[in-house]
């Protein structure tokens, strides 16, 4: 038993080393093989298995959890234990629904199985209530993007099944040997991994060298980083003093060429009236410079709030008042200004759990309250919109794609912009809350997934940092650092084309759900026939 516990733990350790920002990433190759190791010697060593492997498997994806993630401790220390638990045990089942599969079926079926299962349970981490996609497999390979510019075709699932096969083919080859000790045919598993691992590397190296900007229309752009504290001065500031800090940032890079002005989200976190916003003070304190530039557009987040009389017209996701008998919606937005009178909207539709959104709270609300803590604004529920917004620019043939914040981590999310005509995604974001450690880090590096998946440069305003431009070979061209206040500028490319990934999505991940559906119902089949025979 000591040896399955020591690969459940240098699984998990291969894995927590391999991740963004500080580990070394080609460990990813080979992390999940002392794990299958580790299922196949409970399998076929014990007679009760379900339990070992629950464990083992459980401790291992906790050690990859624990080091990864543990920052959001700096926001909400009772939601980084519920994540950090939470998110291994999701792991840890759908790792046992492949050593179920696995002792009914052949070697190579429950393989498939379990690359399938793995697949269709990061997409199912994508959409349902408590969504927390951190770690899915293909995020690992944000830093190495001269590995993955295939990832315009297949979306960051690419890279969920390329680490997979490589660490499936070790496996093989590492089992295969311990039973007969032919080192030949484990030469040849290796040598085929080798191969796995180099064709789209060198296929994408092949892409990074051949893809070029040169030719594409321009703009030039300013991302502001105010770096207010959120814990010690945001919500102290009014937003008629905020809107004249950012005029003072922009004035320092501002001329008559800049088209676009990006700043972070809920940078004005004092809940503005959703009808209101044309006519506020930090609005007209903007204007002044719009005025004054008259190409000038504004991409600014704003922290809005409409109050409801009526229940009718209230939804799932509004609040309610008591001592008031009063209802209210409360936005996470983004605003557009510009030269025109209208200010379009754009709310955030990709909420962060228990911190903007209550899951499932007809089932929950009445046994959790109403305790919920906000990282942007207002302690209550978000309220998103069904679909997303391109603001498009006067002066300027720039359409921004307003994402914010915990919106980057979705591939196919993002995409729902550039059906809507955006040419260059403008990242409104809010990391202060992690402090200076690897989250907002992270963050930042799986924005360059989401340029490559689109073929969309970036501009990225975030409060206290790394604010950053992108361009669409993923490449970080310049950046703010954590904890300054200042702003960058910087020319970037628009972009009209459309990406397989753009027009497909997520495909590779529903093609794994229909495998993984039809292969448990074989196994089931087979348990129901075994267990008829006895």
């Amino acid at each position: 038993m000591k040896k399955n516990i020591l690969l459940a733990l240098l699984s998990g350790g291969l894995l927590a080393g391999s991740w963004v920002t500080y580990g070394f990433t080609a460990l990813i190759f080979i992390a999940l093989v002392p794990l299958l190791l580790m299922e196949l010697r409970v399998r076929t060593r014990y007679q009760h298995t379900k339990r070992k492997v629950f464990a083992l498997s459980y401790l291992a994806f906790l050690v990859w959890n624990v080091p990864t993630t543990w920052w959001i401790w700096y926001s909400t220390q009772i939601g980084a234990v519920f994540a950090i638990l939470a998110n291994t045990l999701l792991m840890t089942i759908t790792f046992l629904l492949y050593h179920l599969v696995a002792k009914r079926l052949s070697t190579k079926v429950s393989l498939i199985f379990l690359v399938c299962i793995w697949l269709s349970f990061e997409k199912f981490h994508l959409w349902w209530d408590v969504s927390w996609p951190w770690l899915n497999l293909g995020n690992v390979f944000s830093e190495q993007i001269t590995w993955i510019q295939w990832y315009e075709y297949t979306g960051a699932f690419g890279g969920t099944l390329w680490v997979w096969l490589v660490n499936i083919v070790l496996f093989i080859g590492i089992k295969d040997y311990l039973s007969d000790k032919n080192r030949p045919l484990l030469a040849k598993r290796v040598g085929g991994a080798t191969l796995l691992f180099a064709v789209p590397v060198l296929i994408s190296y092949f892409q990074y060298q051949n893809y070029s900007e040169e030719g594409k229309k321009t703009i030039k752009a300013i991302a502001l980083q105010p770096n207010i504290d959120p814990y010690q001065e945001k919500y102290d500031f009014s937003n008629a003093k905020v809107a004249q800090l950012l005029v003072q940032l922009a004035e320092v890079k501002m001329d008559k060429e800049v088209n676009f002005i990006v700043t972070p989200e809920t940078v004005f976190a004092d809940n503005v009236k959703l009808q209101e916003l044309p006519y506020t003070q930090e609005v007209a304190i903007l204007r002044t410079l719009v005025y004054r530039y008259p190409q000038l557009n504004w991409v600014g987040g704003t922290a809005m709030i409409e109050f409801i009389t009526d229940k009718a017209r209230t939804t799932l996701q509004s609040n309610y008042l008591p001592q008031y008998n009063i209802w209210y919606n409360d936005y996470n937005s983004a605003f557009l200004l510009n030269s025109r009178p209208e200010v379009p909207l754009y709310h955030k539709s990709k909420l962060v759990v228990a911190v903007e959104n209550f899951p499932y709270q007809q089932v929950l609300k009445p046994i959790l309250g109403e305790t919920l803590i906000n990282l942007g604004g207002t302690v209550a529920l978000k309220t998103t919109q069904p679909e997303r917004t391109a603001f498009a620019g006067v002066g300027t043939e720039g359409k921004a794609a307003p994402i914010i914040c915990y919106e980057t981590i979705y591939g196919e999310f993002v995409t729902d912009y550039i059906k809507k005509g955006a040419n260059f995604l403008a990242i409104l974001t809010n990391d202060a809350w992690w402090r200076n450690t690897q989250g907002h880090k992270q963050l930042l590096s799986y924005t360059r997934l989401r340029a490559i998946e689109t073929r969309r440069s970036v501009v990225r305003s975030a409060n206290t940092g790394i604010s950053a431009f992108i361009n669409g070979r993923g490449e970080v061209l310049q950046t703010l650092p954590y904890g300054v206040q200042g702003s960058l500028k910087g020319t970037i490319a628009l972009n009209e084309e459309v990406t397989f990934y753009v027009r497909m999505g997520d495909y590779l991940a529903r093609i794994a759900y229909f495998l993984a559906f039809f292969i448990f119902l074989s196994a089931v089949v087979k348990r129901r026939g075994l267990l008829s025979k006895n």
